[in-house]
């Protein structure tokens, strides 16, 4: 959903937000995405088993970190800034969907879905199975939720910077009580919930 936007405009990441067609709006935190990993990411990739994919990474916080801590990790991401964003920070990245061929599919230790990634596409149980085809048996899905007690729901949404608009695209928000029980339409096991800085994140375990 970022495609074609600036992100390197300070002034286009305080004004940055998601505006559904039902006229939902999701505030966004730009400055945070990006910035370095914050503490909260910084302890789930302590989690992460390598090698580790970054589906949606955006500028490249997480891979960069975990880049930098000499971690086996790649990004992917559809939009050619973040990618751009990414490469700058020297992580390995490359210019692809998650739906499409990746390298190292089937072999990936853990894969990360933060910053809402869990809703690409709309359908978090669909893109949850694909996720699984590309870890190992037993690989973890580590994904951000809302909080206990939010709405899952799908959206029709585009982003709104100072710099422009986003085209429409289908995403999804899912609940932290609901996690569990998609995951197990998928093929997992939900180890845990870990809350960290007013921030949910779910640990899902691969079938073997």
């Amino acid at each position: 959903m970022w495609t074609g936007l600036s992100f390197d405009l300070p002034g286009g990441a305080c004004a940055s937000r998601l505006v559904g067609r039902q006229g939902e709006t999701i505030a966004l935190d730009l400055a945070r995405w990006l910035g370095d990993a914050t503490a909260a990411e910084r302890r789930l990739l302590d989690m992460a088993v390598p090698p580790v994919l970054d589906i949606g990474c955006g500028p490249g916080r997480l891979a960069a970190e975990l880049h930098c801590r000499g971690v086996d990790v790649l990004g992917i991401d559809v939009a050619p800034d973040a990618v751009s964003l990414s490469a700058d920070r020297g992580a390995p990245v490359l210019r692809r969907s998650v739906f499409d061929d990746v390298p190292g599919a089937g072999g990936f230790g853990s894969a990360l879905l933060v910053d809402g990634n869990l809703g690409i596409g709309g359908h978090p149980l669909r893109l949850l199975r694909r996720v699984k085809h590309l870890l190992r048996p037993g690989g973890l899905a580590l994904a951000e939720v809302e909080p206990p007690g939010a709405v899952t729901r799908r959206l029709d949404v585009r982003l709104e910077t100072a710099s422009g608009l986003s085209d429409w695209s289908a995403w999804a928000q899912v609940g932290a009580n609901d996690v569990s029980w998609i995951g197990a339409a998928a093929g997992y096991a939900l180890v845990e919930i870990v809350a960290a800085e007013d921030r949910w994140f779910a640990v899902l375990q691969a079938a073997g």
